[in-house]
């Protein structure tokens, strides 16, 4: 081997372990060691070595969780020890009787006897095997004595080590453990989803098992999986501790994830009181748990109590109340939100979940409604997960009966009575009554005062729920009406605070069309779009008599943004609150329309993190001066993102996009030749 061959292979084994060893902080640890770019750096560099030197790739490469070939079928997978399912306890008495039949078998005292317990995720059982180290098997549970072999797509699951962490691991290990989705990594899924036309999960764990069965490796590698390992079932006998609790320690360093809530205890009553501190936890969890499983920590005495025929004695499961339950569908109501989207709420049958009486459940939108193919009268099933508002997630066809009623939108908010609009191609319906109606004064009116729009200094959100609470504010224009005597007459408002707040309400009647465009509340009009619709048309006047042909013709405004603006100018009762904000003396200078280039025009920016050299606020001036639509989040529509120090998660979100990524100084100097002219307004291609 040359001396540049050996170089190579050095970096690749180089390389190979300091991206386990960042994956091992990252996803078992839960503290990242190196920046998410330069894992992405290190990682495409290790591709690119073993694309040019075949003869390096090692069967235990980061580079080899993803890309297998989809296989025509699973495997059968025999289990050399069966994977028993636990007995189950559901309330505290039978937790008691479970700790007295171990202490009776053992002939011991029961409060000298330590368990061992943790949440029960709810996922998927499956298996892991290791040889010198290595992962060769995963298996899913099946019957206990068989299961299917899908080591392919568990080698996907990052939280999973591909080879064991250490200089001597063990020849042999099995390692047993829940497949899962977080609640937030099931949320992403789905918006994903309904964003693509894709299958819409129910749950976490209909979405975990689903991802693990796929054929295709590249399916399971697309979704948020992870793995809790919470069972050592074969390891080399010297590598044996005679704790339960102590193994599971043992496997975090070989570098697995274990349950951070796992927990030794004595006797009874400790059992009882883990269960109960965990179910009080239970909602404020991000992944789902339905019980808590107790083991008898000390392996010797788990030998000495056996097994019955289909579970350990040593062991069992308390089982919290049921998150899914079936009901039926009374009727629906709509319910109109801070920002005016009405959401259908379905009034169903009272049935206790998860020790909660539910009688109401989100049915989120139209949308969704069509995809449950949901109806008035249907039976269906609802499920309480985390602290949310119970939802419906599967309708039973099977049991619809004859006389059944259509879900319908209503062409009038059920709040103020304004036309409700919906713009083709949107999920949200919006009530058109934007500054009148009542479900949305609270936030119209903290939105108002903000520092983008009006910016009236003093008028802070708690006043305002005070104000409306009171109905001495309505609309916008009754804030112009408010005088120091009458504001002094509430609760901490000085007469010298309500003086500064009235001079604060009275400066910002000088405004600029801009800042009074945006501070109108319009759905889908940010700042970056409220600049763009002054610059186009100059006065308001010509903006509230635009169609939507001539809205559409505004750079950056699609169909959509265009109807929201139309419908908003539409109602009477929002021109009629204008009108009072004119004659209570709100003013700006028309806007000089100039034909100025716009070389970002349709293209849309994010910008993350702390820039150093100019505001956020500076750099987000300077592109939709030139077009640009600067926005809050990172989609597949974004062009460009531009990441100072401190960027979290929109930086990892445009690397899983595979977006351009601006650091700040590649991002000035490139924008100063776009500005002068000079640059070429292309994003640059990586």
């Amino acid at each position: 081997m040359s001396q540049r061959d050996d170089d190579t292979a050095r970096e690749a084994a180089r390389l190979r372990r300091e991206l386990e060893e960042a994956n091992y902080h990252y996803y078992v640890e839960d503290a990242p060691v190196i920046p998410d770019a330069e894992f992405d750096r290190m990682l495409r560099r290790l591709q690119e070595i073993e694309a040019e030197h075949p003869d390096l790739v090692t069967v235990d490469s980061p580079t080899r969780r993803v890309g297998a070939p989809p296989s025509e079928g699973f495997p059968e997978v025999r289990h050399a020890i069966a994977m028993l399912s636990l007995d189950n306890a559901f309330n505290h008495d039978e937790v008691r009787a479970f700790a007295r039949r171990v202490a009776d078998r053992l002939e011991r005292d029961p409060e000298t006897i330590d368990f061992c317990c943790e949440p029960k995720l709810d996922g998927l059982a499956v298996s892991l095997v290791y040889e010198q180290g290595v992962l060769v098997q995963g298996a899913t549970r099946g019957d206990g004595r068989t299961g299917e072999g899908i080591t392919a797509n568990l080698r996907t699951l990052k939280s999973i080590p591909l080879r064991l962490r250490g200089e001597h691991p063990p020849e042999l290990l099995e390692v047993r453990g829940e497949v899962y989705m977080s609640h937030s990594g099931f949320e992403r899924l789905n918006e994903q989803a309904r964003e693509t036309g894709g299958k819409v999960f129910a749950n976490p764990r209909n979405a975990a098992a689903g991802s693990v069965r796929q054929l295709d490796p590249q399916i399971a590698a697309s979704r948020p999986l992870e793995f809790c390992a919470y069972q050592v079932a074969r390891i080399d006998e010297a590598r044996w501790e005679s704790l339960h609790s102590a193994q599971m320690h043992g496997l975090r360093q070989l570098g697995f994830r274990t349950s951070p809530a796992l927990e030794v205890v004595t006797g009874a009553e400790g059992l009882i009181d883990f269960c109960q501190r965990l179910g009080e936890k239970r909602e404020t969890l991000d992944y789902d748990i339905d019980g808590a499983v107790m083991k008898v920590d000390d392996y010797r005495w788990q030998r000495e109590l056996g097994y019955v025929s289909r579970a350990p004695r040593w062991a069992m499961a308390f089982k919290f109340p049921a998150q899914e339950q079936t009901t039926t569908i009374n009727d629906v109501r709509f319910q109109v939100g801070r920002t005016g989207r009405l959401t259908p709420v379905a009034e169903l049958e009272p049935v206790q979940v998860a020790g909660v009486t539910v009688a109401n459940a989100s049915l989120h939108n139209m949308d969704e409604i069509a995809r449950l193919d949901a109806r008035i009268g249907d039976t269906v099933i609802v499920r309480r997960a985390g602290d949310v508002i119970p939802q419906v997630v599967q309708v039973i066809v099977e049991k619809r009966p004859q006389q059944t009623r259509a879900i319908e939108m209503p062409a009038e908010c059920p709040v103020c009575g304004s036309r409700v609009d919906r713009a083709e191609g949107e999920v949200d319906a919006i009530c058109s009554g934007g500054l009148f109606c009542p479900a949305q004064r609270k936030e119209s009116l903290k939105h108002f005062a903000s520092r983008r729009a009006l910016d009236i200094d003093g008028l802070g959100d708690k006043l305002i729920d005070q104000l409306v609470e009171l109905e001495w504010v309505k609309t916008p224009a009754d804030l112009f009406r408010l005088e120091v005597a009458r504001l002094s007459e509430l609760p901490r408002v000085a007469e010298k605070s309500a003086t500064n707040l009235v001079n604060a309400i009275d400066r910002s009647r000088q405004t600029t069309l801009t800042r009074f465009i945006f501070a109108l509340g319009i759905p889908e009009v940010g700042e970056a779009t409220a600049g763009a619709l002054a610059a186009h048309f100059g006065t308001l006047e010509r903006l509230m008599a635009a169609d939507e042909t001539a809205l559409t013709a505004v750079s950056d405004i699609g169909p959509i943004v265009a109807s929201h603006i139309h419908a908003f100018f539409a109602e009477q009762h929002n021109r009629d609150i204008i009108d009072d904000l004119r004659r209570m003396g709100v003013t700006w200078e028309e806007v000089e329309i100039i034909d100025r280039p716009q070389p970002l025009a349709g293209q849309t920016w994010v910008l993350t993190g702390t820039l150093e050299a100019m505001t956020r606020d500076e750099a987000k001036a300077r592109l939709t001066a030139l077009g640009a639509k600067v926005s809050g989040s990172v989609s597949k529509k974004t062009h460009a993102v531009v990441a100072g120090p401190g960027a979290g998660s929109k930086l990892e979100r445009a690397h899983e996009l595979e977006l351009t990524v601006y650091d700040e100084t590649e991002f000035l100097t490139w924008l100063e030749a776009i500005e002068q002219g000079e640059g070429d307004e292309e994003v640059r291609d990586e």
